[in-house]
């Protein structure tokens, strides 16, 4: 299969689909690789780097998409990108296509096979491609917000941690998945006074465990989850909903009664966004404040730390890409269900629940458009 490696447009955006080891592999599968010229410059690799491993590097992103069967990117594909697309084109990356439903429009009209990471399962339903980078948002969550928290940020002026005598940040994280799960670490690690919410009594009792006395657990409910939001310093939205939107957690009343120059970090921004007056953001203007509250958004998060987001990101994709690779992407989806639920547009149809109903759009059975 000739695989397609562009450069990604997307603001900021400096991760690339494979690197030149992964590059190596699927040539010595006898693939055909074609890498845009300067694709993996802002993740450390070089055009030599992809010659050396096998692919043939080109120079614009017509003569790639013209020339490729499957391409793999990070981010969903811009306008421009999606102008490029045919229905002999398979898309692997990530879509979030429930918050973007010009994204989605373009895509049926395009013809192309699109596979979304974040919506393909392991066997266990856990979403393998959607987890490291989750991993590394959870992490720069805390990062971001200490920052912002900052007063020449335009934050409170508050270390997170305190010192001896002054007490710690606040910090309220809602969801207690992958995001929340790394951002919890990071905020213990840095002395903050850390508390998780979440609706699942399980994923309470998993964190609990795991993170001992020094983490308050909360069940969610609207009045818990009010009060820690508006007594908070920090508040990172953590929140997920496979292949969906993110749910509307912190209204606009809350911002409003929350303390000037508390911030809050929508790491659910892809999604929509959990906090009512959250808009996406780009690393370049990263935040903006309503009713005093530092708003930090930015819908790539993980594009700031490119080396290790793309190497993490392609310990989990790559197989995934072989598979489509040495059997198509029809027979591949239809020997494996977790990949198959990451199908959300094929033959012009929208094939995943969750995108359809956040979209209004009809919904179709993918073991019908893949019989």
């Amino acid at each position: 299969m000739r695989i397609g490696v562009p450069k990604e447009i997307k603001n900021e955006e400096r991760r690339v689909g494979l690197t030149p080891a992964s590059v190596q592999e699927a040539t010595g599968r006898g693939h055909e690789v074609y890498v845009q010229r300067h694709a993996g410059e802002g993740a450390g690799f070089a055009d030599e780097d992809y010659a050396a491993s096998g692919a043939s590097v080109v120079a614009s992103a017509e003569e790639l998409f013209d020339v490729s069967e499957l391409i793999v990117k990070v981010k969903e594909p811009q306008a421009v990108e999606r102008s490029r697309l045919r229905p002999d084109h398979t898309l692997f990356a990530y879509l979030h296509l429930a918050a973007d439903p010009e994204q989605a429009s373009d895509l049926m009209a395009s013809g192309v096979t699109a596979i979304a990471y974040e919506s393909v399962t392991d066997s266990a339903g856990r979403l393998p491609l959607l987890a490291p980078m989750s991993q590394v948002a959870g992490r720069m969550s805390i990062q971001a917000g200490a920052h912002c928290l900052e007063g020449p940020a335009g934050g409170r002026g508050v270390l997170l941690g305190g010192v001896p005598g002054v007490a710690a940040a606040p910090v309220v994280v809602l969801g207690g998945g992958v995001v929340g799960t790394n951002a919890i670490e990071m905020a213990l690690g840095l002395g903050a006074d850390v508390t998780v919410l979440d609706k699942s009594a399980v994923v309470l009792e998993q964190l609990a465990a795991r993170f001992g006395p020094s983490l308050t657990t909360l069940y969610s409910s609207p009045g818990t989850l009010e009060r820690a939001v508006i007594g908070a310093d920090l508040v990172i939205g953590a929140v997920l909903l496979r292949g969906a939107r993110a749910p509307r957690l912190i209204t606009e009343q809350m911002v409003k009664e929350m303390r000037p120059g508390a911030v809050i970090v929508d790491v659910a921004i892809d999604q929509g966004g959990c906090v009512a007056t959250s808009r996406p953001t780009t690393h370049a203007d990263p935040t903006y404040v309503v009713d005093g509250v530092v708003h930090y958004c930015v819908a790539n998060m993980p594009g700031a730390v490119p080396r290790t987001s793309t190497l993490a990101l392609n310990n989990a994709t790559l197989p995934y890409v072989l598979r489509i690779a040495d059997e198509g992407p029809v027979v591949a989806m239809r020997a494996d269900p977790g990949l198959r639920d990451g199908l959300n547009v094929h033959q012009g149809r929208i094939a995943e629940p969750a995108v359809a109903e956040a979209l209004g759009l009809p919904y179709t059975d993918p073991d019908t458009t893949l019989a």
